[in-house]
């Protein structure tokens, strides 16, 4: 029913603004990007796990495939220390600005994993992001190392993206994040025993950085990514794909607003992320019109 899908469409919206937001909320929490993301793991998992339960949903896989699961979730582990670290130590504008180079990553890396040919126009598009990232590189050299994490982040979250969308054909979401998710802290936990990182003030926060961080694991994490999945019955990928390319869009709003100062930059630092998003766009829309001339061709 199109009101259906209307309030679906909006829901969709919804949840890019809440993803935007979770940048934000990460300039916000006061402690390191490696206790952030143990946390946000830690209490996003247990979440998970109750949702799995409640709706008496698989748990059990085999050992191959636990094994993709713990993978993925030491990718998704890095990919957020990657994208935390990049906001402490530069800012949430540059951040959201060069993760948008998510898209192109996964379109070099699907040649490899998919074993098909390097299309043309992904590669004109994909030197119009290097042009756009040189730009913010080059007025914004401050930034360096947060540009470098978020780019770290970007091709951790391309190669997370590919080796997840093997299992979500297969496995039930929500299963599949609770294992990931939990592997992932698991990965952390290592980390920190090794190095001594668990001492009494990791486990000492403020009452704010605690409200902060179960608005970031429950409603940033498991409602969005669970929510994410239901919206994506009502609507294309294609619909799907264009709006989620609005969350740098929404999270460098947010920024300015709520973060003020310290995320203005100069005119060529927007001019830079204009070029990497409207090209993301441009490519997003380009491909699905390909696709449906091909599936006219086919069909006739």
């Amino acid at each position: 029913m199109p009101n259906d899908k209307l309030t679906q469409y909006l829901h969709l919206h919804f949840i890019v603004f809440i993803w935007g937001f979770t940048a934000v909320l990460g300039a916000l929490i006061s402690i390191g990007a490696i206790p952030l993301v143990w946390y946000r793991m830690l209490i996003a998992s247990l979440l998970l796990y109750l949702w799995v339960r409640l709706k008496k949903q698989q748990l059990r896989f085999p050992p191959r495939v636990l094994l993709g699961f713990f993978l993925a979730g030491f990718l998704i582990a890095a990919h957020w220390l990657c994208f935390f670290g990049a906001v402490k130590v530069s800012n949430v504008s540059v951040t959201l600005a060069v993760m948008s180079t998510g898209a192109f990553f996964t379109s070099l890396l699907e040649p490899i994993f998919f074993k098909r040919k390097v299309i043309g126009y992904e590669v004109f598009f994909g030197i119009l992001v290097i042009i756009g990232l040189y730009i913010i590189f080059n007025v914004e050299t401050e930034h360096l190392l947060g540009m470098v994490l978020a780019l770290g982040a970007s091709l951790l979250g391309a190669l997370f993206t590919l080796l997840n969308g093997k299992y979500v054909a297969t496995y039930t979401a929500s299963s599949i994040s609770f294992y990931e998710l939990s592997f992932g802290m698991l990965c952390i936990s290592v980390y920190l025993g090794i190095s001594g990182g668990f001492s009494r003030s990791f486990f000492e926060l403020s009452a704010s950085d605690w409200g902060l961080l179960l608005l970031l694991a429950s409603v940033c994490t498991a409602y969005a990514f669970l929510a994410s999945v239901h919206v994506m019955r009502w609507l294309s990928p294609y619909t799907v794909m264009l709006t989620v390319n609005l969350e740098p869009v929404y999270g460098i709003i947010l920024a300015l607003l709520i973060l003020g100062e310290d995320e203005n930059m100069s005119d060529s630092f927007y001019i830079g992320a204009v070029i990497i998003v409207l090209t993301v766009i441009a490519n997003g829309i380009l491909k699905h019109r390909l696709e449906r001339k091909k599936r006219r061709q086919h069909l006739s």
